[in-house]
């Protein structure tokens, strides 16, 4: 069962978040993507600073035995919180608190339930660090509907500034998590995505599989630095707020034909379900 479970907790990898988001955002709901993806960063960077913060053990620390070398590589830093547990909770459970329905509600609480689970399966977290992620999860989820990450005036600007100062004086040898996550949160904040997602089933298989090319192609040359230099705590948070604003901005300028620029009324503040 060992593979399985394998499979099911690599959906909770970054890549998979990336493609989730980028495709909820330009299929769906442009707005609510930007501030599920608001949400999301926000989820991580709170996920770090606990994990880092309390330094707590996983099940294998004092016996790897208990997981194998492929279950142990997906399990990098402290236990708790679990980190895919969190994060998944706050992705899916965002996408549908936000969509609304019984079928996606149901769809969110299958794969969530199952990430968390193959946390378990594979003996790399204990039950307390699951629960308190799925906790956690579940806030942040709450904030990707409920929260508002202002844009009005100067506040586009000074709120990703800020972040992206504070990254720059990150002390040597802190963990590049946090860098990550003020990136995608500055990305996040300032972008505005104001385009129509497509309505035909053509213009939605060309975004989804030119934006996915494009950003990944973004994603892989940032990734392609020298390790010395993305080890910089600006230099991650920078990258990632580049993907993001590629993403939310970059594409639907290159693919305007099929995401055309919202009317004024349409680019206005979502309004979930």
């Amino acid at each position: 069962m060992e593979a399985f479970w394998l499979a099911v907790t690599n959906l909770g990898r970054d890549e998979v978040f990336i493609v989730v988001l980028a495709l909820y955002t330009w299929l769906v709901n442009p707005w609510g993507g930007r501030n599920l993806g608001a949400a999301f960063a926000l989820s991580y960077l709170v996920n770090t600073a606990l994990k880092f913060g309390l330094d707590l053990p996983r099940p294998f620390s004092n016996n790897p035995s208990l997981a194998s070398e492929a279950a142990r590589a997906t399990a990098l830093g402290p236990g708790l919180p679990s980190g895919h547990s969190q994060m998944a909770a706050t992705l899916w459970g965002g996408i549908a608190a936000q969509v609304g329905g019984v079928r996606m509600w149901a769809v969110a609480v299958l794969l969530v339930g199952l990430i968390a689970l193959s946390r378990l399966a594979l003996h790399v977290h204990f039950p307390s660090d699951v629960l308190v992620g799925l906790l956690l999860g579940a806030v942040f989820a709450w904030l990707a509907v409920s929260g508002r990450f202002p844009q009005e005036g100067v506040a586009r600007w000074l709120a990703p500034v800020l972040l992206l100062v504070l990254a720059a004086f990150l002390p040597a040898g802190t963990p590049r998590e946090y860098g990550t996550a003020l990136g995608l949160l500055a990305g996040f904040w300032f972008s505005q995505p104001k385009f129509v997602p497509p309505r035909e089933w053509g213009g939605r298989v060309i975004v989804g599989l030119l934006g996915l090319v494009i950003v990944f192609a973004v994603y892989f040359a940032l990734g392609a630095l020298p390790q010395e230099v993305k080890d910089i705590g600006l230099v991650r948070a920078l990258r990632y707020a580049v993907l993001v604003l590629v993403a939310v901005e970059g594409v639907p300028v290159v693919l305007r034909r099929w995401l055309p620029r919202a009317a004024h009324d349409e680019a206005k503040w979502p309004t979930f379900r």
